[in-house]
């Protein structure tokens, strides 16, 4: 993306020719940035995920390291969505100079298929959903519940990936590359996603990017990313009757779909550091 844009992107480098840097987290090297912030001036923008512990369900003291790295080096912050500013201040941290940039995905895999106007009138509703990770909290329970309540003779229901609950009755395929998961997602009609704290899906903004409405849990970074284009649900309760909705005006929902895009983030990126290039002091 920034290469396009005719961006030299360094991978792993520190070098004192360098106009600004992007840090990942907590995996770069702290000691070589700590010497290099030392002798000059340092424009960083720190990319922060998380909070950590939400989506792991452990490890706070990583959003403690994080939150003390960021302090120490950052210029200015980006996160990959409101929800994730809104748990980080709410869990005691205070990013620098805080901004919004969502996730994109590569359109020359993920990109939607030409649909028939009535295509889905004479056949099943095709649900899918995704996961590369097996943790409880990307929604397995939900999954497994969903399998055995669906209306069969109105849905076909195919999960990709990894899942916490061994599912007996929906199609199940293997993790597969991103261009094979974009191929079978182009099959589908609707992607659900039940996963909890999660910041900014990729796994969603895939299923977007090929067109397919969501019906997606009411949490984490999921509004955001859906907006118009599908359906929230809370849990069981409510997930049918979301999912009949959905269907019952999908050719709507499916004109709504309008997921971020990878040139939305890479110019949001390249406005930011060209701001920041003429080096702003960081702490030593």
């Amino acid at each position: 993306g920034l290469q396009q844009r005719g961006v030299r992107v360094l991978e792993n480098v520190i070098d004192s020719r360098i106009q600004a840097y992007v840090l990942n987290s907590v995996h770069f090297d702290v000691q070589r940035f700590s010497q290099l912030a030392a002798r000059q001036t340092v424009s960083i923008v720190h990319r922060i995920d998380g909070p950590i512990h939400l989506i792991r369900g452990r490890d706070r003291e990583q959003d403690d390291l994080c939150y003390h790295l960021n302090r120490r080096f950052a210029t200015t912050t980006v996160l990959q969505s409101a929800w994730t500013y809104r748990r980080i201040v709410g869990s005691g941290y205070e990013p620098v100079s805080p901004v919004i940039i969502r996730n994109g995905v590569d359109p020359e895999i993920f990109y939607p298929r030409e649909r028939a106007t009535h295509e889905t009138n004479d056949r099943k509703l095709r649900l899918v959903a995704s996961s590369w990770s097996d943790n409880p909290n990307k929604g397995g329970d939900l999954y497994r519940w969903l399998e055995e309540h669906l209306d069969e003779s109105r849905f076909e229901f195919t999960f990709v990936g990894r899942t916490s609950t061994a599912l007996k009755r929906a199609r199940v395929i293997e993790p597969v590359p991103s261009e094979q998961l974009a191929e079978i997602l182009r099959t589908q009609d609707i992607y659900i996603t039940a996963s909890i704290n999660d910041p900014c899906s990729n796994a969603l903004i895939e299923a977007q990017a090929c067109g397919l409405p969501a019906l997606y849990r009411n949490d984490g970074g999921h509004p955001e990313l859906v907006g118009t284009g599908g359906l929230p649900f809370h849990d069981h309760n409510d997930v049918l009757a979301q999912l009949d909705r959905l269907a019952n005006h999908y050719p709507m929902f499916s004109r709504l779909v309008c997921p971020p895009t990878l040139d939305q983030a890479v110019d949001a990126y390249l406005s930011l550091l060209r701001s920041i290039a003429q080096a702003v002091p960081c702490a030593a």
